[in-house]
């Protein structure tokens, strides 16, 4: 099984709408692996108070700011981290690096749209964190939609404007509801643009509080979302 062509997604492919919980699937062959994975990522930081690294800074690497040589160099000094393998876009500037916990499954992914900058950081987390820890420590989401992942596993997507951050929250299938005790599985850090291009182009609920899946869910073509936007040519 491959996944050559997902690793090297175009900037916007990465937050159309609709699409924000695809990028789960970057590293995904068949059966898909399950969202909740002690081998993933060991992160704390969305939780832990760090002053000169807040979101979207994810260990001294902050989407738009830091250059891909300084990121790169970042990782390889990680001793916490191992695997890391650079990919480039034969078509376009575009470069990837997955790496992954030492010892652990394949679980992350930062990438350069241009080659120079860190547009994106992904992170697939083990499952520590719970929403009560992240809402106490970030603050409430603006938006979030639900996306269903298989018949049986759900996440959902809570966007956090102003920090850049999209956090996913583990759900039991589309039957299922958000807890204070839901985990994090996932973590997404854009640049401020391309935070505000996926608030632009997707339909999204804003917060309100904990609910079922069904509520904040937007696949149905009968749900009509808290907020309701319309896409631009450049969104897709």
């Amino acid at each position: 099984c491959r996944h050559d062509e997902s690793v090297l997604p175009m900037k916007y492919r990465l937050i159309l709408p609709g699409v924000i919980a695809a990028v789960l699937l970057f590293a995904a062959c068949a059966p898909p692996p399950p969202l909740r994975d002690d081998t993933l990522l060991q992160d704390t930081s969305l939780t832990t108070t760090d002053s000169e690294c807040t979101a979207p800074c994810w260990r001294g690497i902050t989407p738009g700011e830091t250059t891909w040589g300084d990121a790169m160099t970042i990782l390889e000094d990680d001793a916490t981290l191992e695997n890391i393998n650079v990919q480039e876009d034969d078509q376009s500037s575009a470069k990837a690096a997955d790496f992954q916990q030492k010892g652990g499954a394949s679980c992350c992914q930062i990438i350069s749209n241009d080659g120079e900058t860190v547009g994106v950081i992904f992170l697939r987390v083990a499952p520590t964190t719970t929403m009560g820890e992240l809402l106490a420590a970030q603050g409430e989401p603006a938006y979030l939609v639900g996306s269903q992942y298989t018949d049986d596993q759900a996440v959902m997507n809570l966007i956090f404007p102003e920090k850049s951050l999209v956090a996913y929250a583990f759900v039991p299938g589309t039957t299922g509801s958000l807890t204070e005790d839901s985990e994090i599985v996932g973590i997404l850090y854009l640049t401020p643009s391309d935070m505000d291009l996926l608030v632009k182009t997707s339909n999204l609920h804003t917060w309100d509080g904990y609910k079922s899946y069904e509520a904040y869910d937007t696949s149905e073509f009968d749900v009509t979302p808290s907020v309701t936007l319309t896409p631009t040519p450049e969104g897709g």
